[in-house]
């Protein structure tokens, strides 16, 4: 899977001598993932399918006017249809593709692109983490297939590998990680106000949503990934205050350096691990080959190779 880590693997500058390092490429992983994001959309839309056939089961009313189940479900599939289908459609055609190349992905191989994907810092791979786990192992899992297939036929060097990894071992050695969320709030008290809440029994989540001025995470309820101590590309006091928060505690009133004020909530914390030159070896080899594809290939170029057809016909 290809990440981008500007701390972990700097280039060349004017000042510097010795071979730059590496940049791996993001855009076949982050293109996948994030159609493949509309899936947790599949389950709820089960759950939503009513008992009766014609869906006129009220679920809303206004002034007395109903809203019918149908006409929700309707509303639900002109918006998400298209890209939870997609998302089944592409499961499925790399679930083929494994089996018509005789393609295998192990729990370990899973295990280090979830490591590496949680440690990554440039911020990329945050949104991806809102999902439970279970979701997420099969959509690296199938990111994995496409990528074996893509490369089964370029053949790398040993030589280029153990070269990589020498000039990259830092990268396999991942830190521990907390999955995080954050309120963000103007000043000091209404952070003391928050925290009232929360202690009180109020949803974090629920908070978050309500009170946080930083939009973009307040719509999560907060989640903003997963945190490495002393990460660049997060707020420093976010950074060095993670360690110290309590699983589904939070932190005292953090001052940020745009003179607002988080509280924040670790849910999660991921140990560490490092891997060996043997457990990444076939990782590093995959990346290296991914390098000399002339572009970027999704799913969907299987398409027709294992005969897919779909309701929208494209």
């Amino acid at each position: 899977m290809s990440y981008s880590n500007d701390k972990g693997r700097p280039g060349t500058s004017p000042g510097e001598t010795g071979r730059p390092r590496r940049r791996l490429k993001t855009k076949p992983l982050l293109i996948l993932l994030l159609i493949l994001l509309a899936g947790n959309l599949l389950w709820f839309i089960a759950w939503l399918i009513p008992n009766d056939p014609g869906g006129n089961e009220e679920v809303a009313s206004v002034s007395g006017e109903e809203i019918t189940r149908q006409e929700w479900m309707a509303a639900m599939e002109e918006q998400h249809g298209r890209e939870t289908l997609l998302d089944l459609v592409n499961l499925k055609v790399m679930e083929t593709a494994a089996k018509e190349y005789g393609i295998k992905v192990n729990d370990k191989e899973v295990d280090l692109e979830l490591a590496m994907m949680r440690s990554a810092r440039d911020g990329s791979e945050q949104t991806l983490y809102s999902s439970d786990v279970e979701r997420m192992r099969e959509r690296v899992t199938a990111q994995l297939i496409l990528e074996k297939v893509l490369t089964k036929d370029v053949v790398i060097e040993e030589s280029a590998i153990e070269s990589f990894y020498q000039e990259n071992q830092s990268l396999y050695d991942i830190p521990d990680s907390y999955k995080t969320r954050m309120i963000v709030v103007e000043s000091a008290d209404e952070a003391q106000a928050v925290i009232a809440e929360l202690e009180n029994g109020s949803s974090f989540e629920a908070l978050a949503r309500e009170r946080s001025v930083d939009t973009s995470t307040g719509s999560l309820g907060g989640d903003i990934g997963y945190v490495v101590p002393g990460q660049s590309t997060i707020d420093e006091a976010i950074a060095n205050a993670v360690t110290a928060v309590e699983k589904d505690g939070w932190s005292e009133p953090l001052a940020l350096a745009d003179a607002r004020t988080a509280v924040i909530s670790v849910t999660e914390k991921a140990e560490g691990q490092s891997f060996t030159y043997e457990d990444v070896e076939g990782h590093i080899s995959r990346e290296l080959a991914l390098e000399q594809l002339p572009q970027s290939i999704t799913p969907e170029a299987f398409w027709r190779e294992f005969e897919t057809e779909w309701f929208y016909g494209e």
